[in-house]
């Protein structure tokens, strides 16, 4: 499994910083070729279900996810988040955490361990090194954008 991890310290509160990044749907406006389909009702909490598909018309795979740990910040305690990868193609498991930090800021982490059925774990390196690349620009513009 390549397994990769992200951190920005940001001038937002943390409850903000928490919503920019679960917010499952706009990963999509930010990822290329991705689109988010929630499939449970809302609220996000434990057990809720989406599918980022990514791709070009018939040529993309689905990567299935469920949330299986939900604590949003609150006062002093870190908000953390679970994401499992239940896909065909996609497998592993994401972390996001919410730090608060003096002076109104927040530390976000991003942490990621991934494996792609069929690919040699030769090709960890490479897949963990693309999926910072691609998941820490993924992440900055998600802190960005209000």
């Amino acid at each position: 499994m390549a397994t990769f991890e992200l951190q920005r310290t940001v001038s937002l509160a943390p409850a903000e910083a928490w919503r920019r990044v679960t917010t499952w749907p706009r990963h999509g406006e930010v990822v290329p070729l991705t689109r988010i389909t929630v499939t449970t009702p809302p609220p996000t909490g434990e057990g809720t279900v989406f599918v980022a598909r990514t791709g070009a018309g018939p040529l993309g795979f689905d990567d299935p996810m469920e949330v299986t740990v939900w604590r949003p910040p609150a006062g002093d305690s870190p908000g953390f988040c679970r994401l499992e990868k239940h896909g065909r193609t996609v497998l592993g498991w994401a972390e996001i955490e919410v730090h608060a930090r003096p002076g109104g800021r927040c530390r976000v982490v991003w942490r990621e361990d991934v494996r792609v059925r069929f690919l040699p774990a030769a090709c960890d390196g490479l897949l963990a090194r693309a999926g910072r690349v691609m998941f820490g620009r993924a992440m900055d513009r998600l802190l960005r954008r209000g």
